[in-house]
């Protein structure tokens, strides 16, 4: 039967990866991958981490199964970032279980909004390329609208006119800051409107936290979450700690559920776990307990918010100097320098992003996305004076 399968392409940032990597150039730079990088290009285990890990090693006793839920110290000490320390269960409302990831934080929401009833979903485009193959894979049918315009700005417009035509069988996916792949995020005054049209429609939220603490701080880039949740009976939020905790291989990520009746609380979360076990089992602990670990000792919490506070501070600043260089040839870019997290868009030919890695060996995807945090201070003016060669 194995014969029937036919050649799938290759995942084209994969792909992009195995090409820079093989680039002999000195001054090749890599705008592709999706992880954090320091100014001398390097993606360091947190300090945090290290300390988190070493007293992992010195008091875990046991590597027994933790079940489909993972680790609910981990999703319990996280609820506080997520959704204010003032309520962070909204009163019994809210309760959530570890995911492989926030893939698989998506995943098992979008999953769990589909056996509730869901039959369409909404997402603004561009967005990231995984969001539409999970809705596929699950089999729910994708409405798109634009995200944002070619002025750089969100297109409330086209959110205003999907979420007319959405109703109460309908879910939409809402990425709660740092937009990947276009950084172009919501205002306050956005938010509050879209909460207002989500609840006046009946239409499922479900966010997706991936990058909280990238943009302009943990409780600001909580915001449009809470102000939802604030407006809503009922949500489901994917969390990721990939970024936010420098733990891409170790997949830390959770799934959160709101209900209107805390009553039915335990029913959704027992369909989570259900589906869970049917998907993963349960979630890899390491990375969770490494992350609960940090969230219980004061200063190891402090010295975690301290390095997210030192990227953020790193990608604000290669924004800004893109910012004040203006343009590059015919490329504007000065809306980079407002824009959130590691990633934006340029608005480049497939043409011409071929010509910057084959001329001038620069990496980014072939949709004109950039990494900010793959730029230093010592290669900017090179990416500026080669993006202007191949944009005049």
């Amino acid at each position: 039967m194995l014969t029937n399968l036919a050649q799938q392409p290759a995942d084209a940032l994969l792909a992009l990866i195995k090409l820079h990597n093989a680039d002999p150039r000195a001054d090749k730079i890599d705008l592709g991958v999706g992880v954090y990088r320091t100014d001398t290009g390097a993606t360091p285990v947190f300090a945090a981490i290290k300390a988190a890990e070493a007293k992992l090693l010195e008091t875990q006793d046991s590597k027994a199964y933790l079940g489909p839920e993972g680790d609910m110290g981990f999703v319990h000490a996280l609820m506080p970032y997520v959704f204010g320390a003032a309520n962070p269960t909204m009163d019994g409302r809210i309760d959530g279980m570890q995911t492989p990831g926030g893939t698989g934080g998506v995943r098992l929401a979008v999953g769990l909004a589909k056996k509730a009833g869901a039959q369409r979903i909404w997402m603004g485009t561009p967005s990231w390329p995984n969001h539409a193959q999970i809705f596929a894979d699950l089999g729910l049918e994708l409405k798109t609208f634009n995200h944002a315009t070619k002025g750089g700005v969100v297109d409330m417009d086209a959110l205003r006119g999907a979420l007319a035509e959405a109703g109460p069988q309908d879910a939409v996916l809402l990425h709660g800051c740092c937009h990947n792949p276009t950084g172009i995020d919501y205002s306050h005054a956005d938010w509050d409107e879209i909460a207002a049209l989500i609840a006046a429609r009946g239409v499922l939220p479900v966010l997706d936290l991936a990058y909280q603490g990238l943009g302009k701080g943990m409780e600001e880039d909580a915001y449009g979450v809470r102000r939802v949740l604030a407006a809503v009976p009922e949500a489901l939020i994917a969390y990721s700690c990939d970024k936010n905790f420098g733990m891409y291989r170790d997949r830390v990520g959770a799934v959160y559920a709101m209900v209107a009746d805390p009553a039915q609380l335990n029913a959704v979360l027992s369909n989570g776990h259900s589906l869970a076990r049917a998907a993963w089992s349960m979630p890899p602990d390491h990375g969770a307990a490494a992350v609960r670990l940090i969230l219980e000792d004061a200063a190891m919490t402090k010295l975690w918010l301290g390095e997210l506070d030192v990227m953020r501070a790193r990608m604000n600043q290669v924004r800004a100097a893109l910012a004040k260089a203006g343009s590059a040839g015919a490329i504007d870019l000065t809306p980079l320098g407002g824009q959130n997290g590691l990633f934006s868009i340029l608005p480049l030919t497939s043409e011409q992003i071929l010509k910057l890695r084959t001329d001038h060996g620069i990496y980014m995807a072939g949709s004109g996305r950039i990494n900010v945090a793959g730029l230093t201070m010592g290669n900017i003016g090179k990416f500026i004076a080669d993006l202007a060669e191949v944009s005049a």
